[in-house]
């Protein structure tokens, strides 16, 4: 075995490592000649031009323009909150499904917004140069400090423009490798046009989340509108392929992945198995367990508890299957493997002699790191303040006094670049369910006290002769944040206003900002410092390896991959990659979450039985790509991304291509249940139905 080990070496120094990422490429750095060595085609930079401005990122998800008149596509579970907005205890959005037959019948979305990304500028020169030869910590505050003037002098130098301000945002890519300035222009007014019932989008509930065959019209379509009121015009978009794509045609997928972390070290991926997820986990799970009891208590409970029980029932099976993936041994021994060839290239190499020894400088701050850990998840991350009113609380009590500072030595979730979106959350006309509150953040208070222990100082502040019920009893109860006009009041008095507000919410953030701004700045000089500075390190070996051949890890910006439509084999069982109409009423049982809906039932009739319905691909996709389209070469919408295999899920660290799967909403079935069951002749004309 020692003999072969220089040779494994010298093999991982000359092509990308083992279950490297199958294709999250940025559009500035998209892998041409790969995709035509692979699958023989060629896509050309009005293509690319196109689809990266057909494609939009919600607050929370993916989405594509599909017609001229801003009219977009999305996830139905990209669309809830905004159905749960408009729902009542009388007329529930979300279970119903909604359509505007005229546009003046389109709800809107106050916490939404659509940015198309227009612009994207290497400033990586700029940033490195900024931070040569400084310590850790000076050399992190200084490039937060450089990246916040580049927004905002990319903001401030696009107002003024026919094509209107643009929103700048700064992406490290690479961990450090490079830094961009990504320009999008910003649709604040975003309105709802239409939703199947859950239902339907959601055939299958959490039995069938992360799995295939599917049976989901997980859809919904909303429209952007200018700044005059009126319907967006968007010449780009995506038209609609009637038939979808066949069996293993190539495909893309365009989005915005959330976050991956392919490219962690070993020390990195183990303190997410030992400590992240682990206590994560049993946080949630018993979260959960409150969730469903709370709902069983009736009908309204039900409704109010509905989207976040669901979102964290997602949350628990993802989390799940990465501690899962973390703990197989083969595939963490892949990545001992890599990290070891990177060093021995490192020690062989005389033009890197000062990188050091990086990867010992993480393992070092993931010690820190994990005495840190709980303080900082509780107090700064606000484990221990799970409310919305206190998220409203926290968001105007740092606002005020962030506002107030340069814009380079404010928290970067408060630099200018930044407050048009907090402000629009913070306003926006959302529900608070004083109820809901109560078993959130008495729940939160419970385990800060339980894991921080009695005597922290936080804990004893709070709850020395108050229980967590009764600390949250007279915080929710007292609070008036759930009043957008009085939080508009709070935010526009800055300061002044904060000093003298008596809610009993924004005294709770008071009370405990001293302690976790101090516990965010240990995180920061002490963890977040050295890693970055280690990191960049590694970056610059992996470019001297690899160069850009393999993609960086996602960050919630635009990306493009490439795959083609493909089952998988499950164990000695060959999985299809279609799904067909007739096994949807063939799998219903009458009951939850395997009820098909009444409308659907009612022109059972008239539907075709061989209507394919959901599909699977093996493109990369993590959450984020929710909503994403699928694209054909020709650039049209051949379905609609939603889920993934349970294979998938392990896609945060590694891509296996014989099992990890991304499955999608066939574009048959969006026209036939558009056309058939929802009779939506307004809508499929302006999607280009003839």
């Amino acid at each position: 075995m020692r003999r072969l080990l220089p040779l494994m070496l010298l093999a991982l120094l000359t092509a990308p490592p083992a279950f490297s990422d199958a294709g999250m490429w940025t559009f500035h750095d998209f892998p041409h000649e790969l995709l035509k060595r692979e699958h023989g085609a060629d896509i050309d930079s009005a293509w690319l031009d196109r689809v990266r401005t057909s494609t939009i990122r919600l607050s929370n998800c993916t989405a594509s323009f599909i017609s001229p008149e801003g009219l977009i596509l999305t996830n139905h579970h990209c669309a809830e909150a905004c159905l749960d907005e408009h729902s009542t205890g009388e007329q529930n959005l979300v279970r119903a499904g909604f359509l505007a037959r005229t546009r003046d019948k389109e709800l809107k979305c106050g916490a939404q917004n659509a940015d198309v990304l227009v612009g994207m500028e290497n400033v990586s020169a700029r940033v490195l140069a900024a931070i040569k030869g400084l310590d850790d910590k000076t050399a992190n505050e200084t490039r937060k400090k450089t990246l916040a003037q580049l927004e905002q002098a990319c903001e401030d130098a696009s107002k003024g423009a026919a094509s209107g301000a643009l929103k700048c945002e700064s992406v490290d890519l690479y961990q450090g490798g490079q830094y961009w300035l990504y320009k999008y222009h910003r649709y604040d007014d975003v309105r709802l046009v239409f939703a199947p019932e859950r239902g339907i989008a959601a055939f299958g509930g959490d039995p069938d989340n992360f799995q295939f065959p599917r049976w989901c019209l997980d859809m919904s379509v909303l429209r952007a509108y200018g700044a005059d009121g009126k319907p967006a015009t968007t010449p780009h978009f995506l038209a609609l392929r009637a038939d979808g794509p066949q069996d293993k045609e190539l495909v893309f997928v365009s989005g915005h992945p959330g976050s991956t972390q392919r490219l962690l070290t070993v020390a990195q991926l183990q303190t997410l198995r030992d400590v992240d997820l682990p206590r994560w986990l049993l946080r949630a799970s018993e979260l959960r367990g409150r969730y469903i009891q709370f709902g069983k208590t009736g009908a309204e409970a039900n409704r109010i508890v509905e989207d976040p029980l669901n979102g964290l029932e997602n949350a628990i099976k993802v989390r799940r299957n990465q501690l899962e993936a973390l703990l197989d041994e083969r595939l963490m021994q892949r990545k001992r493997t890599e990290e070891a060839a990177l060093r021995a290239k490192v020690a062989a190499d005389p033009a890197l002699a000062g990188t050091g020894d990086p990867w010992a400088d993480i393992a070092r701050a993931e010690v820190r790191y994990r005495e840190l850990s709980l303080p900082y998840t509780f107090l700064e991350q606000g484990a221990g303040f799970n409310s919305r009113l206190f998220a409203y609380a926290r968001t105007l009590v740092r606002g005020a006094a962030e506002r107030s500072k340069a814009n380079t030595d404010r928290l970067h979730e408060y630099r200018e670049t930044a407050l048009p979106r907090v402000q629009k959350r913070l306003l926006a006309p959302v529900p608070v369910y004083p109820q809901l509150e109560k078993l959130t953040l008495s729940f939160s208070l419970e385990r800060m006290r339980e894991w921080l222990g009695p005597d922290a100082p936080a804990v004893r502040q709070l709850m020395s002769k108050e229980s967590p019920d009764s600390l949250t009893a007279s915080a929710v109860d007292g609070s008036k944040l759930a009043d957008p006009a009085v939080r508009k009041q709070l935010w526009e008095g800055g300061q002044a206003a904060i000093d003298a507000s008596h809610d009993p919410m924004i005294e709770l953030a008071r009370a405990v900002d001293a302690e976790a701004r101090t516990v965010r700045k240990q995180q920061e000089d002490e963890v977040e410092a050295p890693v970055q500075a280690a990191a960049q390190k590694i970056a610059r070996v992996r470019f001297k390896v690899y160069g850009t051949s393999v993609a960086p890890d996602a960050t919630f910006t635009l990306r493009l991959n490439f795959g083609t439509v493909q089952g998988w084999r499950e164990g000695s069982q060959e999985v299809e990659p279609f799904t067909h109409t007739a096994r949807l009423f063939e799998r219903a049982t009458g009951q939850e979450p395997f009820k098909v809906p009444d409308s659907w039932l009612a022109v059972k009739a008239q539907l075709d039985p061989q209507t394919r319905f959901d599909l699977s691909t093996n493109n990369d996709i993590v959450g984020g790509n929710s909503g994403s389209p699928l694209i054909d070469t020709k650039g049209r919408l051949v379905g609609l991304m939603f889920d993934g295999n349970i294979h998938s899920i392990a896609g945060d660290y590694w891509f296996d291509p014989k099992l990890n799967r991304a499955v999608a909403v066939d574009t048959p079935i969006i026209l036939e249940a558009l056309r058939k069951v929802y009779k939506a002749k307004e809508l499929l004309a302006e999607m280009g139905e003839k």
